[in-house]
């Protein structure tokens, strides 16, 4: 066993978990103060519920052997409760049980990022049943269409998944995806489009209405999502090399890129750079490099942070003309971003891009990708919205959602003052 490789991945794990306290900050500045509470435990339930399902069947799901499908429900008994896994396969470089914690982490912080669109107006029980039933038919299996590489005895990997693996037998080249722009970001944000549109607009949507209610925590919560986007980025070489230094080199330089670009556009278009404008764009190269990172050099990687930071603070604006509340712009980030950045591999990645020596077999293995998980995801999360919203009631009544939810839901409130309490 390489020690250090151990080491590496089971930090990178921590650094991955702790994005999702830090996504708690990051959607929590955006919402009301009197919805601070509702929002931020929306991320934590993600983390207690998905931590839990991943040990007990989600592992067994995503990674299934050779016995992975397109929909990998064939799981071997022994496999449930990670039986399979306290053996250290002979010659391999790191315990099986340090990927699954990893992986863990995957799952819980792609969960969490759906929440964000329906911020505000959604009953805590129906989130977490939605999450439940969603990463149960969705993001385990999407995570095994995309992930799902088996180690062999000495650690390396013996097959693949239908999008990473599958493809490359008819194209001739696969999908190329780092770290999870599809499984992870295009799968959330689609998601995130369809819980949408099955809660419907905040009373009195409209622009300029909603505003953050503390920018210094959206601030906190892209730092600490930037800071533990090295260990999903890097970290997801499994291995302390070149690769995982370039991913980190590049986890740098496209989500600065990216800062740069949105606070240009935003002062091009209302005169001032904001703070949470700075924050999205951090959040939205990080979004674009994700699957990307490990496979273009730096140069590349700044133009892709340019180009996503300004779409992406452009893409915002869609849902005021199109007439859906995604309430933090989860579609506007995640959703394009993770969309560009997979894209984007078809025209720079090093050595198979169309412009990097390679032909147009990159493009189409990664559009098929992009818009199979897609067209999977917003399809299954529409349907489990609904069913919700139609039996148990996703959507709280509108006087609570005026009010504030927090007290309503949570019974607590996120400020207290001294004298109030009196």
């Amino acid at each position: 066993m390489d020690q250090g490789n151990t080491a590496f991945i089971l930090i990178a794990a921590a650094l991955v978990l702790l994005m999702t306290p830090g996504l708690a900050f990051f959607y929590g500045g955006l919402v009301k103060a009197k919805s601070v509470i509702s929002m931020m435990m929306m991320s934590f339930g993600a983390l207690g519920l998905i931590g839990v399902l991943w040990v007990v069947y989600g592992y067994a799901i995503a990674f299934p052997g050779e016995s992975g499908t397109v929909f990998p429900w064939a799981i071997d008994g022994g496999a449930i409760g990670l039986t399979n896994a306290l053996e250290l396969g002979e010659g391999a470089s790191y315990p099986e049980l340090a990927f699954i914690a990893f992986q863990a982490t995957f799952a819980i912080i792609t969960v969490a990022l759906v929440s964000g669109a329906i911020a505000d107006r959604a009953k805590f029980g129906a989130w977490m049943v939605f999450a439940g039933v969603w990463a149960t038919v969705v993001y385990f299996p999407v995570a095994s269409w995309v992930f799902n590489f088996g180690l062999a005895d000495d650690g390396s990997f013996e097959y693949g998944g239908w999008i990473t693996h599958g493809l490359q037998d008819v194209f001739g080249v696969g999908v190329i995806d780092f770290a999870g722009g599809t499984a992870v970001h295009i799968n959330a944000g689609a998601a995130a489009l369809a819980l949408a549109l099955v809660l419907g607009k905040r009373v009195g949507f409209q622009k300029g209405v909603h505003v953050p209610h503390n920018p210094p925590f959206v601030l906190l919560g892209a730092g600490l999502l930037w800071f533990g986007w090295f260990g999903f980025n890097a970290g997801s070489e499994l291995a302390a090399d070149n690769t995982a230094a370039l991913a980190f080199v590049n986890t740098i330089a496209a989500p600065a890129a990216a800062l740069l670009s949105w606070l240009l556009v935003e002062k091009i278009k209302d005169g001032k750079p904001t703070s949470v404008g700075a924050a999205s764009g951090a959040v939205a190269g990080l979004v674009a490099i994700t699957p990307a990172c490990g496979s273009l050099d730096p140069i590349w990687a700044i133009v892709l942070g340019l180009i996503t930071g300004a779409a992406c603070a452009l893409a915002i604006e869609l849902k005021f003309k199109l007439g859906f509340d995604d309430s933090l712009d989860v579609v506007g980030i995640h959703l394009v971003g993770g969309l560009i950045g997979t894209l984007y591999l078809g025209f720079f990645a090093r050595g198979t891009g169309l412009f990097m020596g390679g032909d147009a077999s990159q493009l189409i293995v990664q559009a098929i990708a992009a818009f199979a998980v897609l067209i999977y995801s917003f399809v299954l999360a529409f349907v489990i919205g609904f069913a919700i919203e139609k039996t148990m009631g996703f959507r709280v009544k509108n006087e609570d959602e005026i009010a504030g939810i927090d007290t309503i839901v949570h019974g607590e409130a996120g400020y207290v003052l001294e004298d109030a309490k009196a």
